[in-house]
């Protein structure tokens, strides 16, 4: 049986609240608010934040629903509902591929131009922090952020 620590007894070489996961949520939040502002002023208002749960890395393009599902830890009924938001609004379609019956998950042209939208979005944000913290700085946060992302698709530590 352990017993839970309590702050007072974590030792104070480590750092205190916010830990690296609330700093990590805080940042997260303001790059897809910034995306979703993006988004909106290419033209696409119709596109909402919970869409960014099919519209993520990796992209949906030629895959399956229920791997879409698999892949962003979501049921299979809450994946198809987004899916069929998408359809609606002309951002993706379900249609078999050549020679089966099962159909996968496409983006549409205008499914293409949301994803130009988010990447250019990606890119200022990268420039402006870049400048901000300096680029050799904000280069190596990229590499431990790839790092780390890395370590952690790894099957022993999920």
């Amino acid at each position: 049986m352990s017993i839970p620590l309590s702050p007072d007894s974590i030792p104070d070489a480590l750092p205190g609240p916010p830990f690296f996961g609330a700093l990590l949520r805080v940042v997260w939040q303001h790059v897809r608010d910034r995306m979703l502002q993006a988004i909106h002023e290419a033209g696409f208002v119709d596109f909402q934040e919970a869409h960014f749960a099919v519209f993520s890395f990796p992209l949906p393009d030629g895959m399956r629903p229920s791997e879409l599902a698999r892949q962003k830890r979501m049921s299979r009924q809450a994946v198809n509902y987004l899916l069929s938001q998408l359809e609606d609004l002309g951002y993706v379609e379900r249609r078999a591929a050549d020679g089966s019956d099962r159909r996968l998950v496409y983006l549409t042209p205008r499914g293409h131009e949301v994803v130009a939208a988010i990447f250019g979005c990606l890119r200022q944000l990268h420039e402006q922090w870049s400048k901000e913290v300096g680029k050799e700085r904000f280069d190596d946060f990229v590499d431990v952020l790839k790092q780390l992302s890395t370590k952690a698709q790894e099957p022993t530590n999920r």
